[in-house]
């Protein structure tokens, strides 16, 4: 459990590098996005990812890296906008920003431990590419629990969708660095 922590906290924090350098460059106009947005947004990051994997080069000269660390950062603001809603004008400094997101993939990496106990570490024996599928997966949950106004019948609710999101992207990220 220790080389998954530290795998895991290593990938977190390339995430958060990245946050930070274009919180910077952005501000925290993310703020102004709602979830649905957010959504549709790491849908299209999902979506890149599986054709790359089908068709195996990329013209844009982006890999499937960079794609999942969006998508632990985008998942990670979905859950900062669940919490405190939704603004017209951009409200939290960079900093501010980036401590919101600490919080929320925190407590990501408290369920993944949680998780992770149970499950007997079984995702280190998936694919990449199921990951992926995964994390489409649990965007059309989403998609379809906001279309319905965010009612479900038994299911769990949008936030966990988001962080079970964040901890399948870190997975593939850990798999991949092993070269799976």
């Amino acid at each position: 459990m220790d080389k998954t922590l530290q795998q895991y906290d290593a990938a977190i924090a390339e995430c958060l590098a990245l946050f930070g350098r274009k919180a910077h460059d952005y501000g925290t106009a993310w703020r102004i996005l709602r979830v649905s947005s957010l959504t549709d947004q790491v849908l299209i990051k999902a979506q890149r990812i599986r054709t790359l994997q089908e068709v195996g080069e990329s013209r844009v000269g982006e890999g499937i890296r960079p794609e999942l660390v969006g998508i632990v950062n985008y998942a990670a603001m979905a859950l900062v906008q669940l919490k405190l809603g939704v603004v017209d004008v951009p409200d939290l400094s960079p900093q501010q920003a980036e401590e919101r997101l600490r919080e929320e993939l925190a407590a990501v990496r408290a369920l993944m431990l949680r998780k992770n106990h149970d499950y007997g570490e079984a995702w280190r024996s998936m694919r990449v590419s199921s990951l992926v599928d995964l994390i489409l997966m649990k965007l059309l949950r989403i998609k379809s629990i906001e279309d319905n106004q965010g009612r479900t019948l038994v299911s769990e609710g949008i936030d966990a969708n988001w962080a079970d999101i964040v901890n399948y992207a870190v997975f593939a990220m850990i798999r991949m660095d092993e070269g799976a």
